[in-house]
């Protein structure tokens, strides 16, 4: 991207948002609950435990949504209530210490345990703040316990994150250095930490950290001068509390696609006062890359109307890529939670280039007249959760599942091809069984 393309862009994202209308919606919903988040950040934190205090039916859902065979050793499991423990019979502390010392015998590399509240442990009032205290006390110096809410009860399933980083953000260390650092904060796969890391270097910001890190014990530092930028849109509570630490938050389109990756690594730049025109330099070989990679997926999504029922809160960036790179045409936007101040920008971008007037951005949920509109528009293809899929595809509505946008790498400029390509397969398929041919 050349420097005049991109002061353009730049341009676009601090215009005045377009008048758009924002309906709210208050009624039933249907969304995975935040247990399901523990999948993707079991996998990023290496040497972690997560211990859910919840039913079977927890157990059941980590299991699916996990993919993990019975023989296997995931490091997430579940300390199953019992009707003794939900009717008040036993003591549930101490049934909860002698699971944990169970889990630490059979893993001692375990070097953070997090204890993961659900929908019935916070029902019968278990308190598993006090219990994590008395955990890191019991084994202080052998590992961290901290404890979070899962509950789905008010909550997506991508909050399940944002609710973990809170928690952590009071453990991470005071910073003492006066020169300024970036923190990015939001669980990336490895080989996206990679990527972002080699071109921050390239650009000249040598301090960075990922927030959360790899391993337990190398928490990043933090205050008056980190610089936070967000990797996802659902960490508001996160971003807060970092903020009452001290950092400042560098707001900015979210990385996905190349137009949103390049303004993310450019609005961090600026605040390290890297010149518009260097960075450019840099980024010039991975955006010609991604270019070459989503051009023939745009010549098969151009023209396709697309639907997000609301789920997982990445739906507004994912609808800016997919309009304004790949050609599709978004019928409506739906989010469980608009965060004005997260989703400012990409707001605007997809407000000035992608959407129209017919377009509609839903928060909130109320399912029955949401599904009803889905009918009355038959989009070419609809972003929702598992449950209400499947019985959209028996009605001959092409979906794809939004939890599966959160387990695959999808950001930065080298994903944004793969990106495309998970909303191409499903109108693949349907093409392919049409024809009988799987070829």
């Amino acid at each position: 991207m050349n420097s005049q393309v991109n002061s353009q862009v730049i341009a676009r994202q601090v215009e005045p948002d377009a008048a758009q209308a924002l309906i709210q919606e208050r009624g039933q919903r249907a969304v995975f609950c935040g247990l399901t988040s523990i999948i993707w950040l079991h996998r990023k934190i290496q040497d972690a435990f997560f211990l859910v205090v919840g039913s079977r039916t927890c157990a059941h859902l980590l299991q699916s949504a996990g993919g993990v065979m019975i023989f296997s050793e995931p490091r997430f499991g579940t300390a199953v209530l019992q009707d003794r423990d939900l009717a008040g019979m036993a003591d549930c502390n101490a049934e909860l210490d002698r699971v944990v010392a169970q889990v630490l015998a059979r893993r001692p590399s375990i070097r953070s345990l997090f204890l993961v509240g659900s929908c019935p442990s916070e029902v019968i009032k278990l308190d598993l703040d006090n219990a994590a205290k008395r955990l890191q006390q019991v084994h202080g110096g052998k590992l961290r316990v901290v404890a979070f809410s899962g509950s789905g009860i008010e909550t997506t399933f991508s909050q399940g994150e944002d609710a973990c980083l809170e928690q952590l953000v009071a453990a991470l260390p005071e910073s003492t250095d006066d020169a300024p650092s970036l923190l990015i904060a939001g669980t990336l796969p490895d080989i996206v930490e990679d990527q972002f890391q080699r071109l921050f270097a390239s650009i000249g910001i040598e301090r960075v950290a990922f927030f959360p890190g790899r391993q337990s014990d190398t928490l990043p530092s933090v205050g008056r001068n980190t610089r936070v930028l967000l990797a996802q849109p659902y960490l508001g509570s996160t971003a807060r509390a970092l903020e009452a630490r001290g950092a400042m938050i560098i707001e900015a389109p979210f990385p996905l696609g190349i137009e949103g990756s390049a303004l993310w690594f450019h609005a961090a730049s600026a605040a390290f006062g890297v010149s518009p025109q260097a960075v450019d330099g840099v980024l010039a070989g991975p955006i010609a890359r991604a270019r070459r990679a989503l051009a023939p997926l745009r010549d098969y999504l151009s023209g396709k109307r697309i639907s997000f029922l609301p789920d997982s809160q990445l739906e507004l960036p994912l609808a800016r890529f997919l309009s304004a790179e790949c050609g599709m045409t978004p019928i409506e936007v739906g989010t469980p939670f608009h965060d004005e101040r997260w989703l400012r920008a990409d707001m605007s971008l997809l407000t000035a280039n992608g959407a129209n007037a017919e377009t509609r951005f839903v928060e909130g949920q109320d399912l029955e007249p949401a599904l009803a509109r889905v009918r009355a528009d038959r989009p070419d293809l609809t972003v929702c959760g598992l449950g209400i899929a499947n019985p959209l595809e028996a009605e001959g509505l092409r979906t794809k599942w939004s939890i599966e946008l959160l387990f695959t790498p999808i950001q930065g400029f080298e994903q944004a091809a793969d990106l495309a390509e998970l909303f191409a397969r499903p109108l693949r398929r349907e093409g392919r069984l049409e024809v009988g041919s799987w070829s």
